[in-house]
């Protein structure tokens, strides 16, 4: 099941049914009684997913099959919609590929520690606002060194506090796209403080579609996403690492390292970081070089200081466009893409 949140006037949208191939949808409510956004899904899970796949099951047999289209369909719009959970509960971002973690902290000139091999990485971001897909993503300043960074999150049911990696998956309801932009000229100085990020990690982008595990297949195994992650700018490709590779904490790690002091709600997202790939024990090629390339800026600008001594390729500027998207074995968009420009925000709002 594909779903989807679309602008209605509201803060939480209007929840509503989507195709596999994302051309058509039917508005949740005028389907199933009593549901209207997605939280309200998450909330009573058991109420309402077996209509709501019902409603799924009749919409794809119209799209895809030539069934009968006896439900209120209407054109499916990427540019009209949410965040999946325009606001959530809880946001808590992992860093389950320590490539990443490793080449961003050599950026900072900051030591590796071991227990980074063993123990997952996770701090709670902002998840009052999140951006749609198509959005433009505004910044005070450019010298704050933005960044995109490609990842995927799982969104939960409630989950008791101390469940196992054995056990986390039972959890999970929906996975989603995501950039979780990067000022990472603000990073290194809030992280002296010793107390975290906060400045450096504004409100994340979400592509238009959340899915139910099953729409992936065979990519859906051990907790992790098996397929290429694209991450172009400005029309550029500039990395497609595959999400099942270099993942040292899958997603069942990372939910049960969350919830070790404390329980998870429904309507949690657990993000999995950057996703990042090796090479031959390196840090990975560009895509120009035959490589799978980065999902984010800090990566290649790490490399280039590898090689050459000093970055090359400066941070995103206004105007700039960067896209994400994640496709199946048929070419076929699966949470439809991440499309946006980068603008400069000037005063309040």
């Amino acid at each position: 099941m594909k779903l989807a949140t679309l602008r209605n006037g509201t803060r939480d949208g209007e929840l509503v049914i989507v195709s596999h191939d994302l051309t058509k949808a039917v508005r949740a409510a005028d389907t199933v009684a009593g549901l209207g956004t997605l939280q309200q899904l998450l909330d009573d899970w058991d109420t309402y997913v077996l209509p709501a796949e019902r409603v799924s099951a009749e919409l794809n047999d119209a799209t895809t099959n030539g069934g009968e289209a006896r439900l209120p369909l209407f054109d499916f719009e990427p540019r009209h919609a949410m965040a999946p959970l325009p606001r959530a509960y809880q946001w808590a971002d992992g860093s389950a590929y320590i490539n990443h973690v490793e080449l961003a902290r050599k950026a900072r000139g900051a030591e590796m520690p071991a227990s980074f091999h063993t123990d997952p990485l996770m701090y709670q971001g902002c998840s009052d606002v999140f951006i749609g897909a198509m959005e433009p993503v505004p910044v005070a300043d450019e010298a704050w060194g933005i960044d995109l960074e490609g990842e995927l999150a799982v969104i939960l049911s409630d989950t008791p506090m101390g469940v196992t990696s054995a056990e986390a998956l039972d959890h999970v309801r929906l996975i989603a796209l995501v950039n979780d932009i990067s000022l990472r000229n603000l990073i290194p100085d809030e992280l002296a403080k010793g107390f975290g990020f906060f400045h450096g990690k504004p409100a994340s982008s979400f592509a238009p579609v959340a899915i139910t595990p099953d729409e992936l297949g065979p990519a859906w195994r051990e907790g992790k996403v098996h397929l290429p992650m694209l991450a172009s700018i400005n029309g550029k490709l500039i990395g497609r690492p595959n999400a099942g590779i270099d993942m040292t904490f899958s997603f069942a790690d990372l939910i049960a390292h969350a919830t070790m002091t404390r329980r998870l709600g429904a309507g949690t997202i657990v993000g999995s970081g950057t996703v990042s790939n090796k090479l031959d024990g390196g840090p990975g090629k560009p895509v120009d070089e035959g490589g799978a390339g980065y999902t984010c800026l800090a990566e290649v600008r790490v490399v280039e200081t590898l090689l050459a001594g000093s970055p090359k390729t400066p941070f995103l500027r206004f105007g700039d466009r960067m896209k994400l998207e994640m496709r199946d074995a048929t070419g076929a968009s699966i949470f439809g893409a991440i499309d946006q420009v980068i603008v400069r925000h000037e005063g309040a709002g």
